[in-house]
């Protein structure tokens, strides 16, 4: 198994630059199930994050990327049930794809919730507010 850093798969997605992204996608197309890539839940994140804030792809983008990447033959994403979770719960809110991995995560781990300040998240992503005082 070989471990993909963040940039090698927005080079292979965004086919933005001709030869880094030629060496990408010949070895995105390389891996097989007996010897697969691998996608860290880390460079899951930091991907969707490039691919939004330096790409603008849209919400249907990312969650159609994140889906093709759990259904490819030859490549490994880390903790694919916790991130099919967050997929099924980022297509159905406004909650940014991390912040729905982040509390599915939690949640895995056995966590009774996971904090935040972010309204935003403890309103649609499932997180809870940090309480006045807590330290």
């Amino acid at each position: 198994m070989i471990g993909l850093d963040t940039n090698v798969l927005v080079r292979y997605l965004a086919q933005d630059d001709a030869r880094q992204s030629a060496q990408a996608g010949k070895v995105m197309e390389s891996f097989t199930a007996q010897s697969p890539g691998f996608v860290s839940i880390v460079t899951l994140a930091e991907t969707i994050w490039v691919l939004q804030d330096a790409y603008a792809r849209s919400r249907n983008d990312i969650a159609a990327l994140v889906e093709a990447l759990l259904q490819t033959e030859g490549v490994v994403v880390q903790m694919p049930d916790v991130v099919w979770q967050a997929l099924h719960r980022f297509e159905s809110s406004r909650a940014d794809f991390a912040d729905h991995l982040i509390e599915r995560m939690g949640s895995a781990a056995g966590c009774e919730a996971t904090l935040t300040f972010d309204k935003s998240a403890a309103r649609v992503a499932g997180m809870q507010l940090m309480p006045a005082g807590r330290t």
